[in-house]
């Protein structure tokens, strides 16, 4: 039985859209880390350590709020993220703070990974996680390597996509793949899911 696409998030141009439905448009927002500051509250998340976090990690939390928005997240759900910059915008602040006082705050967010370590703390997941950096979105490779996942390690959904920060501009496209849904999960699929937004976007 193929796994399927039990729902999908996208975050672009100040916009939220769960399963291409509109959550959240904040147009007045003035740059990025105000857009995430005005989803934080929008979204009535609790979690204070939000405002410390890096642009990515703050990217990853308002992402999987609206993905797991009135669901049931199994602790053992993986997570299996891309993207091409890395963690290069925190990368750039911590080489500016080793002018003067290295900032541990700072450091703390120079691995891509972290943004995963956050939704786990936030979300209690004990799961296994991945984070590859390639140049474009590669549906192919999320989908290859989330099935071995789930067919081998007993475990019952992951999350899995594409989360971009870069020059303060941002990128997300995230999915919740479990047994339930009525999308199925293959590389065309989510080829197609991603690319939907963001021809939109360019229009």
């Amino acid at each position: 039985m193929p796994y399927k696409i039990t729902c999908f998030v996208q975050i672009k141009d100040q916009r939220i859209l769960l399963d291409k439905r509109e959550v959240i448009s904040l147009e007045s927002a003035r740059d990025s880390n105000d857009f995430l500051k005005e989803a934080y509250k929008a979204l009535n998340i609790s979690y204070p350590k939000f405002h410390k976090m890096d642009g990515l990690s703050k990217l990853g939390i308002v992402a999987t709020e609206v993905l797991f928005s009135n669901k049931y997240i199994s602790p053992e759900t993986a997570l299996v993220f891309s993207n091409a910059s890395s963690s290069l915008e925190t990368d750039r602040e911590h080489q500016k703070a080793m002018q003067g006082i290295i900032s541990p705050a700072i450091f703390v967010y120079t691995l891509p990974n972290i943004v995963m370590g956050e939704i786990s703390i936030k979300h209690k997941l004990q799961s296994e996680n991945v984070f590859f950096i390639s140049e474009n979105f590669n549906p192919a490779l999320i989908v290859d390597y989330t099935n071995v996942l789930l067919d081998n390690s007993g475990i019952p959904a992951a999350v899995c996509g594409w989360i971009e920060w870069k020059n303060a501009e941002y990128d997300v496209f995230l999915c919740l793949v479990s047994r339930e849904g009525d999308l199925v999960f293959s590389a065309e699929k989510l080829d197609e899911l991603y690319h939907f937004e963001n021809e939109r976007s360019a229009n």
